[in-house]
């Protein structure tokens, strides 16, 4: 019987850390889509400067992450469609804490943001980019959310959860169990 009881725990922690992630993919999905839809109103008559280097300046991006393979669009939208897939298989083993949940979340909506662009939008398969900190290469909120989604994640890994037979119970800064 406390078998099953535990079975029963460790399946609605999953079921829980399942939901966070799919809740921060959406997040992430419908925030990058209507900035770039902001951005597309926006932002076709020049760049606005915000501050210091910070300026909004509108782009599209043919290639993968920081511009690199330039005209790829055609193959990178059903590369994306299969890397999107990978992290639905992948998300299993990332859903072990919340942090882990949060950072699948956070690739996932940015892939997903991504991969639409490329699929539904006509310009030629390119992404529409616009952050330009004019000193790295102009990028978008998915990129932003991919970029912080991977950090998490090894920060994530390389923490674990210390045999914790609870892992959304995270400690807090003077080690007790939270």
């Amino acid at each position: 019987m406390r078998g099953l009881q535990e079975r029963g725990t460790v399946s609605a922690l999953r079921a829980r850390r399942l939901a966070l992630a799919g809740a921060v993919a959406a997040t992430v999905t419908t925030a990058d889509q209507l900035a770039k839809a902001w951005a597309l109103r926006t932002l076709d008559d020049g760049p606005l400067h915000l501050v210091w280097t910070l300026r909004l300046n509108l782009s599209f991006n043919s290639g993968a992450a920081f511009g690199l393979g330039k005209g790829l669009a055609p193959v990178l939208a059903p590369l994306g469609i299969l890397l999107v897939l990978a992290l639905l298989g992948f998300g299993r083993s990332a859903l072990t804490n919340r942090p882990g949940a949060i950072a699948l979340g956070l690739v996932l909506g940015g892939a997903l943001g991504n991969v639409g662009d490329r699929l539904f939008r006509e310009h030629g398969g390119s992404v529409v980019d616009f952050i330009d900190l004019q000193w790295w290469p102009i990028f978008n909120v998915a990129d932003a959310a991919i970029s912080c989604g991977v950090v998490l994640l090894l920060v994530s890994g390389w923490q674990g959860t210390g045999g914790n037979d609870s892992p959304d119970e995270l400690p807090d800064v003077t080690g007790s169990r939270t």
